[in-house]
């Protein structure tokens, strides 16, 4: 099955560009990365801190077995409602460092839209140990998910 979620990763760069197109209004997308509880349905980890305003901090973790397994921060630097949001993000313990990240909320037409997210990491090193990971299909079957918990709440 085709990924809908696109990554361009040119080499010798020390960026990233990821696209998608979302059958669903602008609106409903832009919530879907600014609601508590439909970040946790959709990424599939736990809030513990989300604040959704210029230089607000965000907190994500992620259990299993009773053990922390993944966790994630970062600063809003700035927030433009159905717009735009420029964030830090880190994982902890990971190899990947701090990156900036632009996220751009397209709307197409009523009824669909589309997130460009560029990510800038440290150096081309930094990038090459994020896509190390199995990060393209995760981010894809997240964003799957995220339009099939959105069609549901229409």
């Amino acid at each position: 099955m085709e990924k809908k979620t696109k990554i361009n990763a040119i080499e010798g760069k020390q960026e990233l560009v990821i696209t998608r197109a979302f059958e669903l209004p602008v609106e409903l997308l832009f919530k879907a990365y600014t609601e508590p509880e439909l970040v946790e349905q959709w990424m599939g980890t736990k809030v513990i801190k989300l604040e959704n305003r210029n230089h607000g901090g965000y907190q994500f973790e992620t259990s299993y077995n009773g053990n922390v397994v993944f966790k994630a921060n970062g600063t809003i630097h700035e927030i433009l409602p159905n717009k735009k949001i420029i964030r830090t993000f880190e994982m902890e313990n990971m190899p990947s460092g701090v990156q900036l990240e632009f996220l751009e909320f397209e709307k197409l037409t009523d009824e669909t839209s589309k997130l460009t997210i560029q990510i800038i990491y440290r150096s081309e090193k930094h990038r090459a140990e994020q896509l190390k990971l199995p990060f393209a299909s995760g981010l894809n079957m997240a964003h799957d998910r995220l339009q099939d918990i959105l069609n549901h709440s229409k």
